[in-house]
């Protein structure tokens, strides 16, 4: 099997790439310099020349905040990208896998949302990838979109990373306390999206770290598995500020993973714990 990844020079991309190869799966994996998504002939020419199996599209326009005042790019990467590439799936009969997010939904309540839930994004990010998801919909049978939130991998930045490097020059920060969902490691996730791919269980799915945390919560233990002293103080998200509209709720249902033979992934603690022993090489 030979599987096309994008956005291999991103966490997620990077760890589905790794983990194919660990598999003995052919991997071609490639990032804007080498396939430009909002280019529909850029994206015919380069994945049609590899001949692929499938395709798992992890490149994405992931900056909310600065999403709202670059709609126009953030629409040609989140949901013009996802069409082109999936034209191009259909046309040579091949599986895609289409990354998406919480932010499909309203993030209002408390109950972990399902699948097919009603979607009602509140930023332009959630909005362009919901378009993102619609057009993977329209064009392909042959699809997962997997929807997934709070990601942390060894490559690129996340919030892990910048908690600790905030460790360096502050002795007290804050956190928002009244957002809620699952931190998700890459590695984990990784292993779960090369599963999928060599099945024809198709649809749609979430896909995060077992348990639930607020922001608040996982920059604590982010400080504690780190062994680093830190105070950290909880404000709420009005307090904080921010120009993108965040999900009070990000929990989502995983239960379509186990129905489908689908194994969970562990728990975002244990997660976490694995990924600072290689962050911090412990």
């Amino acid at each position: 099997m030979r599987v096309f990844v994008t956005g291999v020079r991103g966490q997620l991309g990077h760890d589905v790439v790794k983990e194919l190869e660990k598999r003995g799966i052919e991997a071609v994996g490639v990032d804007i310099q080498e396939m430009d998504i909002t280019d529909e002939a850029s994206v015919s020419r380069v994945i049609r020349g590899e001949s692929p199996d499938a395709v798992i599209h992890c490149a994405a326009y992931t900056a909310v905040d600065a999403a709202e005042e670059n709609e126009d790019l953030c629409r040609r990467v989140n949901a013009d990208g996802p069409r082109y590439i999936a034209k191009v799936c259909r046309d040579l009969d091949i599986k895609m896998i289409y990354i998406s997010t919480d932010y499909v939904f309203s993030g209002q309540g408390e109950k972990p949302w399902e699948p097919e839930d009603e979607k009602a994004p509140q930023s332009v990010y959630g909005r362009t990838k919901y378009e993102g998801e619609l057009a993977v919909q329209e064009l392909l049978e042959k699809y997962f979109i997997v929807r997934i939130a709070w990601v942390f991998g060894v490559n690129g930045r996340n919030f892990v990373k910048t908690m600790l490097k905030l460790s360096e020059n502050h002795d007290v920060i804050t956190v928002v306390n009244d957002q809620f969902g699952s931190p998700t490691y890459t590695y984990d996730l990784a292993r779960l999206l090369v599963d999928m791919v060599l099945t024809d269980k198709y649809g749609v799915y979430h896909a995060t770290n077992e348990g639930i945390c607020s922001w608040y919560d996982f920059a604590r233990a982010i400080f504690e598995e780190a062994g680093i002293s830190m105070t950290v103080k909880p404000v709420s998200t009005a307090e904080y500020g921010a120009k993108a509209s965040r999900p009070a709720n990000s929990r989502m249902s995983k239960d379509k993973l186990e129905e489908n033979g689908f194994e969970r992934l562990p728990d975002w603690r244990d997660a976490l714990k694995r990924y600072l022993d290689i962050l911090l090489e412990r």
